[in-house]
C-alpha cells in the first residue's frame, strides 16, 4: 500500500486579494462565533504579513499572534485596530427585513427629531 503524503491546509496561502479577504471575513461573521472571526483575522494577517499588520495596528506582533489564534480572545478594540490596519470596514445590515418595521417612533424620539427635549414642548 502506498502512503499518501499530506500537509496541513493553511488558509493564509489561499488569500490572494481584497475580494478574498472580504469574502473570508463575511463567512466568519455569518458563522457568528467570535473565535472563528479571530482565527480568520489571524489567517489574513499572516497572509498580509503579521509584522506589518501589527505595526499598522499599533500592536505587538507576539500579542497579535496570540490574540488572533483559534484559542485567542481579542478585545473588540484589538479587532477594530486589526480591521483598520487591513483596510476593512464593517457594515451593518438588517438580518430579517420583515422585522425592520418593529421600530416604533416614541413621543420622545419625535420631539428629539424636532430639536426639543422630552417633556419640554413649546407653548406649555
Amino acid at each position: 500500500m502506498t502512503k499518501l503524503a499530506t500537509k496541513p491546509w493553511d488558509p493564509a496561502e489561499h488569500i490572494r486579494d481584497d475580494a478574498d479577504v472580504a469574502a473570508y471575513i463575511e463567512a466568519a461573521l455569518e458563522d457568528g462565533d467570535h473565535r472563528v472571526l479571530a482565527a480568520v483575522l489571524g489567517d489574513i494577517a499572516r497572509a498580509k504579513g503579521m509584522t506589518q499588520v501589527a505595526r499598522d495596528a499599533g500592536l505587538g506582533r507576539e500579542s497579535l499572534y496570540k490574540s488572533l489564534s483559534p484559542d485567542g480572545n481579542p478585545e473588540f478594540s484589538t479587532v477594530l485596530r486589526v480591521l483598520n490596519a487591513l483596510g476593512i470596514r464593517l457594515r451593518a445590515t438588517v438580518v430579517d427585513e420583515r422585522d425592520s418595521g418593529s421600530w416604533k417612533r416614541t413621543h420622545a424620539s419625535v420631539l428629539a427629531d424636532e430639536g426639543e427635549e422630552y417633556g419640554e414642548r413649546s407653548g406649555e
